[in-house]
């Protein structure tokens, strides 16, 4: 397993996240060493679709992305709709793109990735009905438990989440990936 001992690790979600998207992945970064951050358009705390309840660290408008060396994205119908609509979390979800950060996304967590403008000539995996937004938003979607591009991670549902935290750990470890980019012509 991967040192992240000094890295800081961005979790983005808002109320009806799926529980183990949010918990599994932290879990998982924080045992490895590195420090864990909940951003969320929400304040105080926000609870997934399960019950799981989860204190918020930093609110969108005020997330920096410079400030991070990674960023995971958790899945959940109601949390993936419902950042999509944050142009605070929009902006910051590009801003870790063009900085070539790490990034690890499951499920419905990539809804964001479409509004973000970020996976033109991408490869990548979701739930199932994503596929075709993802699509039409320029990517190559595929039905794989995990898919590594260049630093992007993806899966698409919580069975998938032991390979999804082996390689996100993993990317996270190797930080910055020249190929991970707001678009194919800025990298």
């Amino acid at each position: 397993m991967a040192d992240l001992n000094g890295k800081k690790v961005a979790f983005l979600a808002t109320n009806g996240f799926e529980d183990s998207e949010l918990t599994s992945p932290w879990e998982a970064v924080t045992d490895a060493g590195a420090q864990a951050v909940l951003i969320s358009p929400e304040s105080g705390t926000i609870t997934g679709k399960n019950g799981h309840e989860a204190s918020v660290d930093l609110g969108t408008a005020q997330a920096d992305a410079g400030d991070f060396d990674a960023m995971v994205l958790p899945g959940g119908v109601a949390n993936g709709d419902h950042m999509r609509l944050d142009s605070a979390a929009v902006s910051f979800v590009r801003d870790i793109f063009a900085q070539h950060k790490p990034v690890g996304v499951i499920c419905h967590g990539g809804w964001i990735l479409t509004d973000a403008d970020v996976v033109r000539g991408r490869t990548l995996t979701s739930y199932p009905s994503l596929q075709t937004d993802l699509r039409n938003a320029g990517a190559t979607w595929v039905d794989e438990e995990v898919v590594v591009d260049a630093g992007l991670v993806s899966s698409r549902v919580p069975d998938d989440l032991p390979a999804f935290n082996d390689k996100l750990v993993e990317e996270i470890g190797e930080g910055e990936h020249s190929g991970q980019t707001a678009s194919p012509a800025a990298g």
